[in-house]
């Protein structure tokens, strides 16, 4: 089996390139990119594409490794241990299975996405090196050890927002998801609003492209952005007309889909003026 593009997903060649390299080599792919360009979507696809089960990790800035393993709830068993209940006898009851416990335990091939994995403290990758290597832990308190019955497909996303160590990138296989040039975000756009009218588009994502290279942004547009101002575009039912014109003289219309930053905002209204006032 190999990923490719699905309906509902346009991916380069670079990327299922990727992929299909890193589930060759059994190796954790590790994706990089700007926020909005279909990280967490890929894990998702590569899922249906290749008819596997997707479990996701949803990695948060208090998440530690140990709890990708097991968590061993001692309070609980504690409170049993008052209350008499004949639960307490079995520590087992009282271990709850993590994302990669329930993605070694799988009876088929998973997909596993470890999503965000930057936002956790610098310790969280160096912590599941031995894990994601050996697709083995111990679990203490019980004295078992699981073994991974097929090794995962393993995604795990970053925003870039801290340096990886060393240790974890050496075994892990890199994508770096570029932004999408006019062709691929055309295609992209494509699959979503099969509808649209050629015109629009093209002014729509002539304007986005523009509004995406002014000097000074604070935030550029994502992928998933364009998707949503062009969802309003078409609600509110546009013409190629009402977009016309230097994105950098005036906001783009609805432009709260675009434009998430107050800075960004004043940039737009200081280039408006300029432009008004050198007429």
């Amino acid at each position: 089996m190999t990923f490719t593009s699905t309906q509902s997903y346009v991916a380069t060649k670079d990327l299922t390139v990727a992929v299909n390299a890193a589930v060759t080599l059994q190796r954790p792919l590790l994706v990089k990119g700007e926020p909005g360009t279909g990280k967490t979507e890929l894990a998702r696809q590569v899922a249906a594409s290749l008819g596997m089960e997707l479990i996701e990790w949803h990695v948060k800035s208090t998440t530690k490794a140990q709890q990708g393993l097991y968590e061993y709830d001692a309070v609980s068993r504690l409170r049993d241990s008052q209350l008499g209940d004949a639960r307490v006898h079995d520590v087992a009851n009282y271990i709850r299975k993590g994302k990669l416990w329930q993605a070694f335990a799988a009876p088929a091939r998973v997909v596993l996405l470890i999503d965000e994995v930057d936002k956790a403290d610098i310790e969280f990758p160096n912590d599941l090196l031995q894990e994601l290597d050996r697709m083995e832990f111990h679990v203490y308190e019980t004295g078992q050890t699981v073994r991974a019955l097929h090794r995962p497909v393993v995604i795990i996303t970053s925003n870039n927002e801290k340096e990886l160590p060393d240790a974890f990138l050496r075994r892990c296989f890199f994508h770096y998801i570029r932004f999408p040039d006019p062709e691929t975000l055309r295609a992209i756009v494509s699959l979503h609003f099969p509808q649209i009218k050629e015109a629009l588009l093209t002014t729509a994502l002539t304007q986005f492209y523009d509004i995406r290279e002014t000097p000074g942004l604070k935030k550029k547009p994502s992928t998933s952005e364009v998707l949503d101002w062009l969802k309003l575009l078409l609600a509110e039912d546009l013409s190629p007309e009402d977009l016309r014109g230097d994105a950098k003289s005036a906001l783009p219309k609805l432009h709260g889909a675009l434009l998430k930053t107050e800075q960004d905002v004043q940039l737009f209204e200081r280039l408006a003026f300029l432009s008004r006032s050198t007429r």
